[in-house]
């Protein structure tokens, strides 16, 4: 049962077109909190890669023309659930998230930048990397961490460009991905996908592997209740991110 309008907490997300994955799970990951909901916001995206046609999905305009209309329900905070900075560069969501704001007065964040708050706030300096990227994607992804002075002593990738098919990506592929990183001793491991079903794995794989697993879909969603005042340590069950950094 949904609080009083006055009481409600209303989550934007903005969506690629092709992901199945980030809209079940955001909206499982905040269940516990009755009185949030999550709505969502798409724009074509359909191919990951360095080419100047994959790049140019994300033009501004057209996630901002989404973020206005996420805006008219009132949402309290906006959220970019994506992961496109990471090859882009840093500074693009920073950008992008300033323009949200001024077009729409809402608050806004994004996968990659919460990710990065996260990794400040709990001193990692080892990175490890779990993607479903091709190869220059993920070089370019390792080589944007090395810039702010993160390491990347692991990393585990596909090499799949479809955007859909990214979906398609076991939960065993997952684990073995996350063991094969770990054996690389990082401070913690990123989950670096918003089309990979890796967060309803992070509490498990942390209990097996002792080490701090920060999905995209989780890093976002924690700091848009973040954004909205709301205590992440009310979700339980999705990993040391929503109870230790707080």
């Amino acid at each position: 049962m949904y609080q009083t309008l006055a009481n409600r907490v209303l989550l934007g997300m903005l969506t690629p077109s092709s992901n199945t994955i980030l809209e079940p799970v955001t909206t499982r990951m905040i269940a516990d909190i009755a009185e949030a909901s999550v709505h969502f916001g798409r724009f074509k995206v359909t191919e990951i890669a360095l080419s100047e046609q994959a790049l140019a999905q994300f033009d501004n305009s057209e996630i901002l023309a989404g973020a206005e209309l996420l805006s008219h329900a009132r949402v309290q905070s906006i959220g970019w659930s994506g992961t496109a900075a990471g090859w882009r560069g840093f500074e693009t969501d920073a950008h992008l998230c300033r323009q949200i704001t001024e077009r729409t007065g809402i608050p806004a964040c994004t996968s990659v930048l919460a990710l990065n708050e996260i990794l400040l706030r709990t001193g990692v300096t080892r990175l490890g990397i779990v993607s479903p990227y091709t190869d220059d994607v993920q070089a370019k992804i390792i080589h944007n961490y090395q810039q702010i002075g993160i390491s990347c002593p692991g990393e585990a990738h596909l090499g799949i460009r479809d955007n859909y098919s990214f979906s398609e990506v076991t939960a065993d592929q997952l684990r073995q991905m996350c063991r094969q990183v770990a054996a690389s001793q990082p401070d913690a491991i990123a989950i670096y996908c918003t089309n990979l079903a890796g967060a309803p794995l992070a509490a498990e794989l942390e209990a097996e592997l002792g080490i701090p697993i920060y999905d995209t879909i989780a890093t976002v969603t924690w700091k848009a209740l973040r954004l909205c005042h709301i205590d992440t340590r009310r979700i339980q069950g999705w990993g040391r991110l929503f109870q230790e950094v707080y």
